[in-house]
């Protein structure tokens, strides 16, 4: 029996593009899994934090600079906390993890680096120099972390809005070791 008999009526030599409105890389990612608001506020977190990152990379020289580099290790770490959590809801990945892992991730991750920036920016406004770069870069800063704990509590709003399963009440007529 020769190959060819037998591949030919399963497997296709070119297969045609990919059928359906969404194809390529596009339909790997979706915006679904996150309210409009959750979506909105992970997206400002991520264009906060980069601009908060940038403008203080733009400052050439300081006089303190422990506040600076504070600063600059909390901003890049915020957006690219922000960009792995994007990342992980808006692609596959969500798939292959367990969804409740996912949201404590979350949560832990979004309000330790609210808590975090916000300690940052306040430390760098103490000890800036009062260049525009730095003040724009503490700006952001103080968004940034904003929408870090206004997000952080969103999702505790979220899950007190969950109902708790109750545990079963025993019934008077039911012996205990039955």
């Amino acid at each position: 029996m020769e190959n060819g008999a037998v591949y030919r009526s399963t497997t296709e030599a070119h297969p045609g593009p990919a059928r359906g409105a969404r194809s390529g890389l596009v339909a790997y990612f979706t915006l679904r899994r996150l309210k409009r608001t959750r979506l909105i506020l992970k997206l400002l977190q991520l264009v906060l934090s980069l601009l908060a990152f940038i403008c203080e990379e733009v400052v050439s020289q300081c006089t303190l600079c422990g506040g600076l580099y504070f600063f600059e290790f909390v901003s890049c770490s915020a957006f690219l906390l922000s960009l792995l959590m994007l990342i992980v809801y808006c692609t596959p990945v969500y798939d292959k993890v367990d969804p409740a892992k996912v949201k404590s991730s979350d949560f832990y991750i979004t309000v330790g680096t609210g808590l975090v920036f916000l300690v940052a920016s306040i430390f760098f406004s103490l000890t800036h120099d009062s260049t525009t770069a730095e003040l724009a870069a503490i700006v952001f800063g103080f968004l940034a972390s904003f929408v870090f704990l206004s997000d952080f509590f969103i999702m505790v709003y979220e899950k007190r809005k969950e109902p708790r399963p109750r545990k079963p009440e025993a019934t008077v007529n039911e012996p205990l070791n039955a």
